[in-house]
């Protein structure tokens, strides 16, 4: 089979429905749920609570990751810059079906301004791959980077007897972990001091508000 070159409205339009399916579909996750094989334990209300609000928090960071990769992925120059952006958004899919999945058996939902998250997103992701593949490159490190600090967050948070929830952030980790040390390897750039900052003051924003909506 030949592989044939998408033109730009090929690309609008796969982009367009990979949006319409991380905000309003139930995209389906490659790899298996990591928490398939753990025991559902019955949180008591109050804990309830609290995991459903930091799994939708991890949900609405993973929408954020889909649009920013698929942004940036529209705009990168290099060929192997756009195939790396998209098969890092790939495994971001299947941390987005886990985190819906665990919403799901926690009697909960995801955030109300998902397609508000998504749009930004992919606006940001857009304008920083208009800066060139190593910065495009140097801003999924970034990224990447600040989702590693807030899964560790999230962990030292969680219900104790929450191990469904655990055993898929520990998981999402280790993917964040990858994708930011590949993207270093391909060349990454180190932005400057005044956008991580603005970076994780946005990041602190999401998370408050999608703790509760």
């Amino acid at each position: 089979m030949i592989a044939r070159d998408l033109t730009p409205i090929d690309r609008f339009l796969a982009d367009t429905q990979r949006a319409l399916d991380t905000v309003f579909g139930a995209p389906g996750a490659i790899r298996a749920n990591p928490a398939a094989d753990i025991a559902q334990i019955e949180l008591d209300e109050t804990e309830r609570l609290h995991a459903a609000g930091l799994m939708r928090i991890n949900h609405v960071g993973e929408v954020c990751a889909q649009a920013l990769y698929c942004g940036q992925a529209a705009v990168a120059r290099d060929e192997v810059t756009r195939q790396h952006l998209l098969e890092a958004a790939q495994e971001e899919t299947d941390h987005l079906a886990w985190c819906a999945d665990r919403l799901r058996e926690l009697d909960s939902r995801p955030s109300l301004l998902n397609p508000l998250w998504y749009a930004g997103s992919f606006a940001i992701g857009a304008l920083a791959g208009l800066r060139g593949d190593g910065w495009n490159l140097g801003f999924v490190v970034e990224t990447e980077r600040q989702v590693e600090a807030h899964i560790d967050e999230h962990l030292d948070s969680l219900p104790a007897a929450d191990a469904r929830s655990r055993a898929i952030l520990e998981v999402m980790k280790a993917d964040e972990a990858r994708h930011a040390d590949n993207a270093e390897a391909a060349g990454a750039r180190v932005l400057p001091p005044p956008v991580p900052g603005l970076m994780a003051m946005a990041s602190n924003l999401m998370k408050a508000v999608a703790y509760r909506l």
